[in-house]
């Protein structure tokens, strides 16, 4: 039995598709403008810089979504980590101090659940020790919610990287980030974990080219029949069609199906189409046809592999899409006019 997916928020800057030069939200659903101008909703207030927090010093804000704020704090040594508090905007709120207060019974309850789920993502992840999966040194709880404490990395983002990049990224580099991503996501699945939300925004590339998996929200959750009901929200191109309508179906192939998607936005710049759109009307290119004589046909068909609707069709297991794409030689890249060309007009016609 794998532990499955949690509702979470879907922070408004994932990643987005690139339009004239920049990038725009992408799967965000924008209501439609009302008569009246409605009050926006007031933020949670993060922990102040200086504040102690237990054994750690808040040293200031790194991100904040809507499911949590993660801070650089300092520990007693003076070493620096990074810290998560769980604070969903959509159930909670803290206005000032540092104690945090549901906004409703019903949500009470909801947080409340969240919270242990939180905590017992924490105790399962302390469990994992491996150099591309994001470290948990200790987890707590403190001002009526929780919080986790992870190895500080420093670094940026596959998504940050992408969206630096005015070319495509080599094929050299995808295998490198990949095949060590997939060795620390093939340990969660030994775990018995599932990350269920893997995409350029929670892949980690260190100073050194290493990357990290982060962001286990969407683990956190294990399946029963008693939960609070939660709306699930997913990473719109990264979600696998069963994290939309079949969650029995939750499996390995679900987060190889967000590693493809993760691959084809290094060579696109922008996310595939989402899995719930492909599902009414499919309008998907191949890998293989977009990119044909610039990367090697191995790495394209791993893409493609991956991004089968039907989960049965994808590779079963991380050791199955590992053997697929180890130890082929990357094809050099040939870029020619023609390809340049389809690359260009592909990009500008894509949802």
């Amino acid at each position: 039995m794998y532990a499955l997916s949690a509702p979470r928020a879907t922070e408004l800057h994932d990643f987005g598709t690139r339009i004239a030069g920049g990038f725009a939200d992408h799967g965000v659903v924008v209501p439609k403008t009302p008569s009246k101008t409605l009050p926006m909703p007031v933020p949670n207030q993060a922990l102040p810089g200086g504040y102690q927090l237990l054994n750690y010093r808040i040293d200031r804000q790194i991100s904040r979504g809507g499911f949590s704020i993660v801070y650089r704090a300092f520990d007693e040594t003076g070493a620096p980590v990074a810290i998560k508090e769980y604070l969903p905007s959509s159930l909670v709120l803290r206005t000032e101090g540092d104690m945090v207060r549901a906004t409703s019974a019903e949500n009470m309850t909801s947080f409340r659940y969240g919270m242990k789920c939180f905590f017992e993502e924490g105790r399962a992840l302390a469990k994992i020790n491996h150099p591309n999966v994001v470290r948990v040194l200790n987890f707590f709880r403190a001002n009526e919610t929780v919080y986790m404490v992870m190895r500080y990395e420093r670094g940026r983002t596959l998504q940050q990287q992408i969206q630096m990049r005015q070319d495509q990224m080599s094929e050299r580099f995808v295998r490198h980030v990949f095949m060590h991503l997939l060795n620390g996501l093939r340990e969660v699945h030994t775990h018995k974990l599932l990350h269920l939300d893997i995409k350029p925004a929670n892949i980690y590339l260190r100073t050194d080219g290493s990357p990290v998996l982060l962001d286990f929200g969407a683990a956190r959750q294990t399946l029963t029949s008693n939960r609070p009901k939660l709306a699930p929200m997913y990473t719109p191109g990264f979600a696998a069609p069963e994290q939309y309508r079949d969650p029995d179906r939750l499996g390995p192939w679900t987060d190889v199906y967000g590693t493809g998607a993760s691959m084809f936005a290094c060579l696109a710049a922008f996310a595939p189409q989402a899995a719930d759109a492909r599902m009414q009307e499919d309008h998907l290119v191949p890998a293989k046809r977009i990119w044909s004589g610039q990367y090697s046909d191995n790495v394209l068909e791993v893409i493609d592999w991956c991004l089968r609707l039907d989960p049965l069709e994808r590779p079963q297991s991380v050791f199955a899409l590992q053997k697929a794409i180890r130890d082929i030689p990357p094809k050099k890249r040939k870029q020619t006019f023609l390809g340049s060309i389809r690359r260009r007009l592909f990009s500008e016609i894509s949802p």
